[in-house]
């Protein structure tokens, strides 16, 4: 199950579990969308991945036992191991390349 990451990585926003302007990678990296699009310009920091929408999951039981009651958000924060320098270095390298190709 995907776990939903409760801040950006790289601001510290908050990213509640129905926000609309979260996205993450395939390894779940959670960022908002103008740190994702103005700083990080598509490139995740920890794996060179691309970014999607992170879905939301429903707040109701649309089927029993399947909602964010049952399986709630992440409460745990994350930060970036990896100062701005490098990142730069890394988005640089690696943002002119489609994330399919990568």
């Amino acid at each position: 199950m995907l776990e939903l990451r409760p801040n950006c990585e790289m601001c510290d926003k908050d990213l509640p579990a129905d926000a609309s302007d979260a996205r993450i990678c395939s390894y779940e990296c959670t960022f908002c969308a103008a740190c994702v699009e103005d700083v990080l310009e598509n490139v995740c920091p920890n794996c060179a991945g691309g970014f999607v929408p992170r879905p939301i999951r429903p707040k109701l039981d649309r089927r029993n036992g399947v909602s964010r009651a049952h399986q709630p958000a992440s409460t745990t924060r994350r930060g970036l191991k990896y100062d701005i320098e490098d990142i730069a270095r890394q988005t640089a390298a690696t943002k002119g390349i489609a994330p399919k190709d990568r």
